[in-house]
């Protein structure tokens, strides 16, 4: 039994299959540094760009592949929308509704003949689609980035709470000991992905050279930041203290990456690293 492949068209399905990951990739956050905001609108206007040059193109299948792909583009921003503004179940179900009926509309309307744009209609739409898409990217460029700080306190103090007396034990005692900032000054929505925060022991210390586990209370399901919107998260880290000790310890605080050189009194070095982007 002989299967007939018609190469050409296996090599369209490849195109297509690739330009879907391609728009993955695209929407992970990962590339271009573009704002929410800016990326959902770049996919709804490749979306119109795709249907465009379906409609327009009348050679061989390419006008399928192009309403394939604009399909596919229409899927992820759809589903990029829900992932990155979180509408909620009804706005999720009213945002599927309504894309269901815009597809059976598309689908009718070129069933019934939709007139079919000449060249240079087609150009013009494509090409004022493409200044849009340009100018939004300039505007995202021009906007201004996320930045954050990290403050720091002075000095941190820690003590045994009456329930962690344990003798040979040394019980670790969470204090806050500065705050980040993230502040986005651009009018569009972005990605929150607050700096990595690593600590270490210095100096006269029970725990030298000890790793110092440090975190915020940024909620974990919270990774946008609205348009001009400025927010601060409280900065804690896990000290370790002797159970035995009946006062209270202090150290002193100070940001750094140097974890060798001795300090006269017992330090905690608070290094910042970059943003924790999830590749």
């Amino acid at each position: 039994m002989r299967f007939a492949i018609d190469s050409g068209k296996l090599l369209y399905a490849l195109g297509v299959l690739f330009a879907a990951a391609a728009l993955l990739y695209f929407v992970r956050d990962v590339v271009f540094d573009l704002s929410i905001t800016v990326k959902a609108a770049l996919l709804l206007l490749a979306f119109i760009a795709l249907f465009v040059a379906g409609v327009a193109l009348e050679r061989d299948v390419l006008d399928v592949v192009a309403f394939a792909l604009s399909g596919v583009t229409y899927v992820v921003f759809v589903g990029y929308v829900v992932v990155r503004y979180s509408p909620g179940e009804t706005g999720t179900f009213l945002l599927l509704a309504m894309s269901a009926g815009l597809f059976v509309g598309l689908g009718y309307a070129l069933r019934a003949g939709i007139p079919t744009p000449s060249r240079r209609t087609a150009a013009a739409a494509l090409g004022g689609l493409l200044i849009v898409s340009a100018g939004l990217v300039g505007a995202d460029a021009l906007s201004g980035r996320v930045t954050y700080d990290v403050q720091t306190n002075e000095s941190v103090t820690v003590s045994i709470p009456e329930t962690e007396h344990t003798p040979n034990r040394y019980p670790y005692i969470e204090g806050e000991i500065g705050a980040v900032t993230a502040s986005n000054p651009s009018p569009f929505l972005r990605a929150l992905d607050l700096p990595s925060l690593s600590g270490c022991l210095v100096g006269p210390t029970e725990h030298p050279d000890e790793t110092v586990f440090i975190n915020t209370d940024i909620q974990w399901d919270e990774d946008t930041i609205g348009a001009s919107t400025t927010k601060s998260y409280a900065v804690r880290a896990e000290l370790p203290i002797d159970p035995n000790r009946t006062e209270s310890k202090t150290y002193a605080i100070e940001q750094g990456l140097d974890c060798s050189t001795e300090r006269s009194e017992p330090t905690l070095v608070v290094q910042v690293g970059e943003s924790d982007t999830i590749d």
